[in-house]
Parts: C-alpha cells; sequence; structure tokens
C-alpha cells in the first residue's frame, strides 16, 4: 500500500508502507516541520511495514526534534521493527555500570 500522510491538529495519521520507495513523500511532508510547528504527534498504528530507510527517517525526524528544542511524539503499535530500534537505542544508551565514571 501507498504512504498517505493526513494531519489535524499537528497529528498526523500515517497509513501505509515506510520504505526506501516512499521516503520521497514522507520528507517532503516533514521538511522543516519544527519550523512550522511547535508540537507534533505522529500515529503510526496503519503503519503496515517498514524498512531500515523508513525507521531511518524517523530517527531523523526524532533527533530534529531535539536538537530544535520542540516536542516529538510517536503513537501507535505500529511495527514490530520501528519498536525495536528504538528500543535497542534507549537501552545501549540508559545502560552504565554501577560506580561508573561518565565523561560528557
Amino acid at each position: 500500500m501507498d504512504l498517505q500522510i493526513t494531519n489535524y491538529n499537528n497529528r498526523f495519521h500515517i497509513k501505509g508502507t515506510l520504505n526506501k520507495l516512499s521516503l520521497k513523500t514522507f520528507n517532503s511532508h516533514f521538511a522543516n516541520i519544527f519550523d512550522r510547528l511547535d508540537n507534533v504527534l505522529l500515529d503510526i498504528e496503519s503503519v503496515e511495514s517498514i524498512d531500515r530507510a523508513g525507521v531511518m527517517a524517523l530517527a531523523r525526524l526524532h533527533n530534529e526534534s531535539i536538537t530544535k528544542s520542540k516536542k516529538l511524539s510517536i503513537v501507535g503499535l505500529g511495527c514490530k521493527e520501528l519498536y525495536d530500534h528504538f528500543k535497542s537505542e534507549e537501552s545501549a544508551t540508559i545502560q552504565v555500570s554501577a560506580g561508573s565514571i561518565v565523561a560528557a
């Protein structure tokens, strides 16, 4: 299924397949989104499948929100691939042994 993005009150409903082929649609829809909005909510409940390129597009959007101090919320179960990606990043950045010295 092609990628469909609908918007209502800063809530973006993403439906279909988010992959390398649909990335142009995704990127054009969310280009400079945080210059226009302070709060963005992505509903990925209807995303049927996602590949590495799609996961990386969401990760870039997430990083942009952090860089610009804006809020990005991703809701919905979506795909297991997306959940696994962000879960592995979270656990990789949180694991620090007790008594360790951490320098930034």
